[in-house]
């Protein structure tokens, strides 16, 4: 017999009361799990997500495991670009690495569109297979333009950021027209992923913290507003999350977005001193995952109180869980979490 549906994290997002505080895991699907790293040996990373029965297998994998309230789609924000004319590799201890870089707008007209379902039709595949499958509700996702631009400018990783910024600066048509670009390609990304069955949406807006307020009010926040309030149509939750993104908080509660995503570094305490009235998610320092469970449980716990002082929230990590990290302090961690939170 199947399992009923657990819908506790749809119901935080849109804050409504929940058996229990609702968790998922940034990253839950990945190196610190033997069994993805067997699968690993395999394939490439890009080569996963191009079987959909593979992807679903990983994206289940840790829901079975770790007993979680919600998974996350087996994928990277690189997917989409590989098909709109960007020659972009994950290499292995770096990240992603492209080959034909972003340096006029020359480069930015030559960005052609995606068409979700001929050129991600094994990742729609895969969700209408997880559908199938899990027993909690499935989150679909997207990288956000500035995020996907600064690996388009960059190259790769960056420190500093300092070419995105110096194109943004010195280019501002054609920064106006590649944010036109990648909205667009996030917004028909998205929305092909909830029509195949993603029962919620996050944008992984990783690196835009690298900019202060005003110039995320003046370079990012338009194609933001214009992406989540095209979401909005689907009817289904939607979550914003980037890494030092403390000082945007007041500019992101402007957002039509469900529920604001938070690091480590700035508390659920501060944020709603802030003002931001949003559903939360966050946000232990996934660092603390290989210390001593006592430090652990505390630090959880003191969270969950948090969070737990009014409606909309949901436990998380404040980052993506790295392969150090012992499946058995998750385990604990998600059952403690449960348990502790019981209404």
């Amino acid at each position: 017999m199947s399992k009923p549906f657990n819908d506790a994290f749809l119901k935080a997002c849109r804050k409504e009361q929940t058996p229990h505080v609702p968790v998922w895991y940034m990253r839950q699907a990945g190196r610190y799990q033997p069994e993805y790293r067997e699968i690993r040996k395999k394939y490439t990373f890009f080569e996963m997500s191009e079987i959909p029965e593979v992807c679903a297998e990983v994206t289940r994998l840790p829901v079975e495991q770790l007993g979680v309230d919600a998974a996350i789609l087996f994928a990277d924000i690189m997917t989409p670009l590989q098909h709109i004319g960007v020659d972009v590799e994950i290499r292995s201890g770096v990240g992603p690495v492209i080959d034909n870089p972003i340096r006029s707008e020359k480069d930015v007209e030559r960005l052609t569109e995606i068409d979700p379902e001929t050129h991600v039709a094994t990742t729609l595949e895969a969700i209408r297979i997880l559908n199938q499958q899990l027993s909690v509700p499935l989150i679909g996702f997207a990288g956000a333009p500035f995020t996907l631009a600064s690996y388009m400018i960059e190259g790769g990783p960056s420190k500093n950021y300092h070419k995105t910024k110096a194109f943004m600066y010195a280019e501002p048509v054609a920064w106006k027209a590649l944010m036109e670009k990648l909205g667009a390609m996030t917004i028909s990304y998205l929305k092909a992923q909830v029509k195949a069955g993603a029962h919620a949406i996050q944008v992984f807006d990783s690196w835009v913290g690298a900019l202060n307020e005003q110039d995320y009010q003046l370079y990012v926040a338009p194609i933001m507003h214009k992406i989540f309030q095209a979401l909005k149509e689907m009817g289904v939750p939607t979550i914003y999350f980037g890494i030092g993104t403390g000082h945007l908080l007041t500019e992101w509660n402007k957002l039509p977005v469900d529920v604001l995503g938070l690091d480590w570094r700035t508390s659920i305490t501060q944020a709603r001193a802030k003002g931001i009235d949003k559903a939360l998610q966050g946000n232990l320092d996934p660092s603390l995952l290989i210390g001593p469970w006592e430090v652990i449980q505390e630090r959880a716990k003191a969270i969950l109180d948090q969070g737990m002082a009014q409606p909309g929230y949901i436990f998380n990590l404040g980052h993506g869980i790295f392969p150090d990290v012992p499946v058995e302090n998750l385990q604990k961690l998600t059952a403690f979490i449960h348990e502790y939170t019981k209404r």
